[in-house]
């Protein structure tokens, strides 16, 4: 039989007829095997299949395709290990001209199980990181919450009021948490909803800083340029989640970054007869260590954390996620200060 449609397939296939030997091996299958395709043509299908289970039980013996009930139809997946020692999923189809009927033919799927292994290893690190990252509010929590209700007669107001705003600090802390758990999982899954409309870049950002710098002492510097915004078109985006990727943005400058913290936008590009902007350009910057070129690559990826200042690893991944489903762009850089620049760009709202 002729393989060459087979090795189009991006799985391992092995044929069969039903004499037990093999009809074709695709290429696929081949390289995962290490069997040379046209010399397994002809040979039992268990020779050409060496595939073995934790307990050294090859796959025809445990699974005996060519015996057993005259209703089974195939072999649901397991995983099986090939001769090298890696993994593989395998599932099997077993074709009879009727029920009943003897097995004419069987067709085995091989497929390397490491998209299986990133999959549980991010799961892992989910969960780790949701451990790591839900044991320090609550347990600050579950502290003052114990110690307000033993000790309400005795605590002064003051006390009362410094235990309470911690409480709601923490609470507010898994919120946030929670929230981007949420976004990765929409973001992943491509069930993103976002709700884009005309949209005032300058006047998102003036909030963005403004709500950042109330709760810190790092001097935070929006730049708009000479005409404090007014040259900037309206942006095409969803005001929630632009202002979560800039909040997000000018957070990290202040947590992970040193000095002053400048948020700049300018008009992005020209487009059109009018020479129009295509967009806006945001650049949050610092004056910190930076972040080396070649750890760049990694840093809007999940659970990517740098120096010892902890964080979830989350919100690069989520703002990447957020700008690229706008149509826009981030990158990072290094600032005019040392210190790490990101830079976005985000595309204007579209004129009839």
């Amino acid at each position: 039989m002729d393989a060459s449609a087979l090795d189009l397939l991006p799985d391992g296939v092995v044929l069969a007829g039903e004499d037990g030997r093999v009809r074709a091996v695709s290429a696929v299958a081949a390289r995962l095997l290490r069997v040379d395709a046209d010399d397994a043509v002809g040979q039992p299908l268990g020779e050409v299949l060496r595939l073995i289970d934790q307990r050294g039980s090859d796959w025809t013996a445990v699974n005996t395709p060519y015996v057993g009930l005259g209703t089974r139809t195939g072999v649901p997946e397991q995983s099986w290990l090939l001769p090298d020692g890696g993994e593989v999923l395998v599932t099997a189809a077993l074709h009879r001209p009727r029920v009943g009927a003897p097995v004419e033919a069987v067709a085995v799927s091989l497929r390397s199980a490491r998209g299986r292994e990133r999959l549980d290893r991010d799961r892992s690190d989910l969960v780790a990181t949701v451990a790591h990252e839900l044991r320090s509010p609550l347990t600050g929590v579950k502290g003052f919450v114990t110690a307000l209700l033993n000790r309400w007669d005795k605590l002064q107001d003051e006390q009362k009021k410094l235990m309470l705003t911690t409480v709601a600090s923490d609470a507010d802390r898994l919120s946030r948490l929670i929230a981007e758990l949420l976004d990765v999982a929409r973001i992943d899954t491509g069930r993103l909803q976002l709700s884009p409309r005309p949209t005032d870049a300058a006047a998102i950002a003036e909030r963005v800083v403004a709500s950042v710098a109330a709760g810190t002492a790092r001097p935070l510097v929006l730049d708009l340029g000479e005409d404090e915004g007014a040259g900037l078109p309206r942006l095409h985006a969803d005001p929630d989640k632009l202002t979560q990727v800039l909040t997000n943005l000018v957070e990290n400058g202040v947590r992970h970054g040193e000095g002053e913290v400048r948020v700049r936008l300018r008009a992005d590009g020209t487009h059109g007869d009018e020479g129009a902007p295509e967009g806006v350009r945001f650049e949050v910057s610092d004056a910190g260590e930076g972040i080396a070129a070649e750890m760049r690559a990694r840093v809007f990826t999940k659970f990517w954390t740098s120096g010892t200042r902890g964080g979830s690893g989350l919100g690069l991944y989520i703002v990447h996620g957020l700008v690229r489903a706008h149509g826009g762009t981030v990158t990072l850089g290094t600032s005019d200060a040392g210190g790490a620049l990101v830079s976005l760009t985000w595309p204007a709202e579209q004129q009839p």
